[in-house]
């Protein structure tokens, strides 16, 4: 076996053996076959694809390049959730404590944002004093006595990944169903998890555009997890405006903390709900999500969530009562963006305030910029809001120059109309 005849088995579309597969992985880690090379099959895979046993396989050897979490120790029924990204996507933050407060065990790895997605470990890392590093003794034992603990993700943790999506990310390959299918899972998989829920996002705010291509990656994403023992299950949701009204670290922390005290946006913490009924279903507490839905809102509005969420950034060295002070989220320029027109808010495009939260110092564009946690934006109006001439449509921070563009940017991100829009009322789309 070599690798060149698995390159010429990818370009001539042949499926890959088990392993096929376990070798070019394994040469690549181990710096036993070059760049190139790998590039080559990468390509072939985008061009010809993979079947869902290649991709579990994929999959598979990817998870044993590395270290695996092995939570055994834990009592009761261990969970996990990953979303694919998006503007304002706080809703680990939620659902974590929700799910904890119900006797799950939430143990999860998280990353940090890039481009306009933002990273719940950079929010995390907003609130003073907390870290997203411990060891794993003590990542254990939080998860046992707490209920939950999210940790930045380890280095020794599926370094195949890190290094594929380095080079899928300079040779044109980072667009495959299979690739980004195998790249998400393998983490999943890594991680010790009984069960996975994945929040899939669609729109011009997220990586899969269209509803359509979203359903093709839950799918594929599903399909790994089954195929490995693992009771995984995907819902779709719209990220063609932003999640909730908040756009940046802390001010999204402080959106997260009003929304377990039962305070939070309608979008954000339907989905919040949503998400935390379906584990619950997953984790057998529950026959069916309608059952389970009650007794997730009761979480919320008996402050049970709350508390746990208290108890899991205290465990984690974080304070919460500095959210108190208002001086907390001072930034040196404060833009309100006003509407001159009158009409209704038809639309709000999460693309177009996710790159200008980046501008704003909210999030990065290299994995070594440093972000400013007090940066961001707020909303003031969602889809079918009237407004006036001169109301504010949202609240731009910075600790930058004010940037006359700013404004510009910012004020395209709105549509307004004459008409009243008709709102769709969100219902969950389920792939199992």
């Amino acid at each position: 076996m070599n690798i060149l005849s698995i390159i010429e088995n990818k370009v001539n579309k042949r499926a890959l053996s088990e392993e096929e597969i376990r070798f070019f992985i394994d040469g690549y880690v181990q710096q036993e076959i070059p760049d190139y090379q790998i590039a080559s099959l990468l390509m072939a895979i985008k061009l010809h694809g993979m079947n869902p046993t290649e991709t579990a396989h994929l999959t598979m050897a990817m998870v044993h390049s590395g270290h695996t979490m092995d939570l055994s120790s834990i009592e009761g029924i261990k969970v996990d959730k990953h979303s694919t990204g998006g503007v304002g996507d706080k809703t680990s933050l939620v659902v974590g404590p929700l799910v904890a407060s119900m006797g799950m065990k939430l143990a999860k790895m998280s990353g940090k944002g890039l481009g306009h997605t933002g990273g719940t470990i950079d929010k995390l890392e907003s609130i003073p004093g907390l870290t997203t590093s411990l060891t794993e003794a003590q990542f254990l034992q939080q998860v046992q006595t707490v209920g939950m603990a999210i940790i930045g993700q380890t280095k020794s943790l599926v370094p195949a990944d890190k290094l594929l999506y380095a080079l899928r990310d300079v040779t044109g390959t980072v667009q495959s169903i299979p690739l980004i299918a195998s790249s998400i899972m393998s983490k999943k998989i890594a991680s010790g998890a009984q069960t996975i829920l994945l929040d899939v996002k669609y729109g011009n705010g997220a990586f899969m555009k269209t509803i359509e291509e979203a359903t093709v990656l839950a799918k594929a994403m599903v399909a790994i997890g089954q195929t490995l023992g693992r009771d995984t299950r995907a819902i779709l949701s719209d990220m063609n405006e932003p999640l909730g009204l908040t756009i940046g670290n802390r001010l999204e922390v402080k959106e997260a903390i009003a929304t377990l005290q039962g305070q939070g946006p309608k979008d954000f913490t339907a989905l919040c709900v949503e998400a935390a009924a379906v584990m619950a279903v997953q984790a057998k507490l529950f026959a069916t999500y309608e059952e389970a839905s009650p007794h997730v809102e009761h979480q919320l509005i008996s402050g049970k969530a709350y508390q746990t969420f208290e108890n899991f950034i205290h465990a984690q060295g974080g304070d919460l009562h500095v959210f108190s002070i208002p001086s907390l989220h001072e930034t040196h320029t404060e833009l309100p963006i006003i509407v001159a027109q009158s009409g209704y808010v038809t639309s709000i495009h999460a693309l177009t305030l996710g790159l200008l939260s980046v501008s704003l110092g909210a999030g990065r564009l290299t994995k070594e910029e440093i972000i400013e946690y007090n940066a961001g934006i707020v909303l003031l109006v969602k889809p079918g809001d009237k407004v006036r001439s001169g109301d504010r449509l949202c609240t731009l921070y910075s600790n930058k120059s004010l940037q006359k563009e700013w404004a510009t940017q910012a004020l395209k991100a709105f549509t307004i109309e004459e008409k009243a829009p008709k709102v769709a009322i969100s219902t969950l789309q389920m792939i199992q």
